[in-house]
Parts: C-alpha cells; sequence; structure tokens
C-alpha cells in the first residue's frame, strides 16, 4: 500500500522540497498549509493539498480523520529568530501549540512517526565550548524560536513515553536553497542573491562575522527521509560541520553573480547567535545520512534557481 505522509507547511521552503522527493519515491503527501509565508505555486500537483493553520485543532482533525496519514513531517513554523525576540507570544502560539495540537491528534490517530523539524543553529547557546557542536552538548537556546523547538523535543519524548508515538528530531543547520523566500528576515542567501541579482545594495548585520553551519535543502531533504525508519527517539544535527561567516557568504555569492558593489553594515539583529557550527557524526552513524553537496555548489545551484526566476 502506497504510504500516505502529513507534511505540515508543505507550500514552504523545506516543506514542498520534501514532498517533491516523496513522490518521486511513489509515496502520497497531505501539504497541510496555511499559506501565510508558503506559497501554493510551490505545492506539487501530485499532492493533496489543504489550505489550514495548524493552530486550528478542529479543521487539522479533519485532516487526520479523511487521509489517515502513516507518518507526520512537521516543518510548519514560525521561522524569524528575530521576531520571536519581538513577539515570543505569537512565535509560541505557532512554535509550541500548533505542534502539541498535531502531536495530540498524532496520538488520537494512530500515526506512526512524527518527523520533527528542529534547530541546530540555536539549539546550543551563544558559548557551547565544543565546535563543532554535538548533540551531547546541553541545549541552552537564548531566543524565544530556540526555547520553542527545545520545546518540542521534550513534547515529543512526553509522547513517546506516555502515548507510544515514535520520532525524530532534525536540528538543522542553517538551511539554503531553492524556493527559500528572498523577502522574509531569515534566510541570508536568498536575501542577498535577490539583491545581488537586481543590482542593489547588500547589508549585512553587524560586522558579517557571525558564524554559520549553512546546509543545502536537498540534504535535508534526505535527512527527512532517511528518518522515516531510522533514528527513533533521537535528535540528530543535519548540518556540514564546515564553519562560514556573513562575509564569506557575501564574497561566494559576489563571486558567482559578478557582482560589483561593496556592502552596507547595518545594525546587528537582536537575538542571533555570534558563532554555531554542528557535528554530524551521530547523524552519519545511526540515520546514515551525510551532506552530498558542497557550500561552492549549493551556492551555484541556488543562484541559478533565482536566476531563472528574475
Amino acid at each position: 500500500m502506497t504510504e500516505k505522509i502529513l507534511i505540515t507547511g508543505g507550500a514552504g521552503f523545506i516543506g514542498s522540497n520534501i514532498t517533491d522527493e516523496l513522490i518521486s519515491k511513489g509515496m502520497i503527501p497531505i501539504v497541510v498549509d496555511d499559506l501565510s509565508s508558503g506559497n501554493r505555486v510551490n505545492v506539487n500537483k501530485s499532492a493533496i493539498f489543504y489550505e489550514c493553520d495548524i493552530r486550528d485543532h478542529d479543521a487539522t482533525e479533519k485532516i487526520f480523520q479523511e487521509q489517515k496519514p502513516r507518518y507526520v513531517i512537521h516543518t510548519a513554523a514560525q521561522i524569524s529568530v528575530s521576531r520571536s525576540v519581538r513577539e515570543p507570544i505569537y512565535d509560541a502560539g505557532i512554535n509550541i501549540i500548533g505542534m502539541m495540537n498535531l502531536l495530540d491528534l498524532c496520538a488520537k490517530y494512530n500515526v506512526e512517526k512524527f518527523i520533527f523539524s528542529s534547530s541546530g543553529g540555536v539549539m546550543y547557546g551563544d558559548d557551547p565550548k565544543v565546535y563543532p557542536t554535538p548533540e551531547t552538548v546541553c541545549p541552552d537556546p537564548v531566543s524565544p524560536y530556540g526555547i520553542a523547538k527545545l520545546a518540542g523535543e521534550k513534547y515529543l519524548k512526553f509522547y513517546e513515553r506516555e502515548r507510544g508515538l515514535r520520532y525524530t528530531a532534525l536540528r538543522y543547520g542553517n538551511v539554503y536553497g531553492p524556493r527559500q523566500n528572498p523577502d522574509g528576515e531569515a534566510g541570508v542567501i536568498a536575501i542577498f542573491a535577490k539583491k545581488m541579482l537586481k543590482g542593489e545594495r547588500v547589508t549585512i548585520n553587524g560586522d558579517g562575522e557571525y558564524i554559520r553551519d549553512y546546509i543545502y535543502v536537498m540534504d535535508v531533504v534526505d535527512a527527512n527521509v532517511q528518518a522515516l525508519d531510522k533514528g527513533d527517539g533521537e535528535a540528530f544535527n543535519i548540518a556540514t560541520g564546515v564553519a562560514k561567516s556573513v562575509n564569506d557568504v557575501f564574497k561566494a555569492l559576489k563571486d558567482r553573480i559578478h557582482y560589483e558593489q561593496e556592502p552596507v553594515h547595518g545594525p546587528a539583529r537582536p537575538g542571533d547567535l555570534r558563532r554555531s557550527v554542528l557535528d554530524n557524526s551521530k547523524a552519519l552513524k545511526i540515520l546514515k545520512w551525510k551532506p552530498r553537496y558542497s557550500f561552492e555548489e549549493g551556492i551555484s545551484k541556488t543562484v541559478s534557481y533565482f536566476e531563472e526566476r528574475r
């Protein structure tokens, strides 16, 4: 029997790429998205689509009743760290209450497994002492966004213990690639690429030496597929282990696009960590996953995507 997999946020950047991959493997994706940040054009025509807010328990329950998914891949989220700092209650409404609605329905309708898009980029705080940082380092998120992701992982453990719901949590680095929104607050590569291709000046927040672990979206897609039948009850860093600064990102895009302007430096953003680089060896050992795309390959593919849509 063909597997039905419910994907929250499936009209968004990561969720839509996962949807395409599942269809290519012969599965039936059920996309749930309120289109607040996702785009209907991202949804594969072979997917079943519901426009629905995961905070609406009754509307979401009807989808579970109708479709009876075997798995849930949860990518829907409020994704901006800086917005979570400004509006922590709004962030918690989506990233905690919305997720709890889903977990409750998964337990009620006997979903086999829940795959959670967590965050390694904010999970370990501002100074975890170990770089690249492994999952054994105690979580210490400082932003409401990170706190909500940690709460999500704790609720997963609760639902596993009390309700028998299997799960895997994937702690992403900084994900980038085709379909990322270049007009939001998150996603520096997409934001810079769009501005450079339009010949506009690029603003770097702070000194540009904020260090991140950038992971190409198709590597994240592969991790979600692997997690369907591996890694139960565990959290995994899904990242490259390679440190890149915002200045490195600017230079890589500048070289690829042949952009000639210099950046403008603005104020640092509240809530931004100074440094985040993740150890991915646990994912390699248990999920049998490793990144396939280098930073240069990912940058080139991302720029090509935005060039095609200019």
